[in-house]
């Protein structure tokens, strides 16, 4: 299979901004309006970009779920999604992981998560590779509603250290 057949889309998304802990688990905290606001951007962001997951894989806590939902009434979509506790609880490496058990034979994954995993994963996959723009925009910080663009090419069971190429970095407000 050729390299062109064989490429991959990673987005890698922050959830959006949440309300402080204040006698809430963390795990059950909500977004605030603003962070619905956020949300709905990036949805829309995606939209505009062509950017069409075939898979989300979304953290189980409530703050990511309210932020796929938000991004899909501001535009985003997605054939399948997957709530994974994984990518709650824990690190680089479990996140990495669910990824290459998941992800099976599409072509674009989305996953929505928590800092400072997307930072580092981020990071981690690209190892600086790609466009400089992106970079110098996630060196500023991956902030709440932030959506970095990945291209990988590759079986997502390979996916691993430095095989990635950060495209875009992009901060959704709205």
């Amino acid at each position: 299979m050729s390299s062109a057949a064989r490429e991959k889309t990673l987005i890698l998304m922050r959830h959006s901004t949440a309300e402080s802990g204040s006698g809430k688990s963390d795990h059950d905290r909500e977004l605030i309006a603003r962070g619905r606001r956020d949300a709905t951007a990036a949805g829309a962001w995606l939209k505009e970009q062509g950017l069409v997951p075939d898979l989300v894989i979304c953290s189980t806590s409530l703050r990511t779920r309210q932020t796929w939902d938000a991004a899909a009434k501001g535009g985003a979509h997605a054939e399948f999604v997957e709530f994974r506790k994984s990518v709650y609880v824990g690190g680089v490496d479990e996140a990495l992981e669910t990824i290459r058990e998941d992800a099976g034979e599409t072509a674009s994954v989305l996953v929505i998560g928590h800092n400072p995993t997307m930072a580092q994963l981020t990071s981690l996959l690209t190892d600086g590779d790609g466009s400089r723009r992106a970079h110098e925009a996630l060196a500023k910080g991956f902030a709440t509603s932030g959506v970095a663009v990945l291209r990988y090419a590759g079986d997502w069971a390979d996916i691993d250290w430095g095989s990635c190429e950060l495209q875009r970095f992009h901060v959704s407000r709205g």
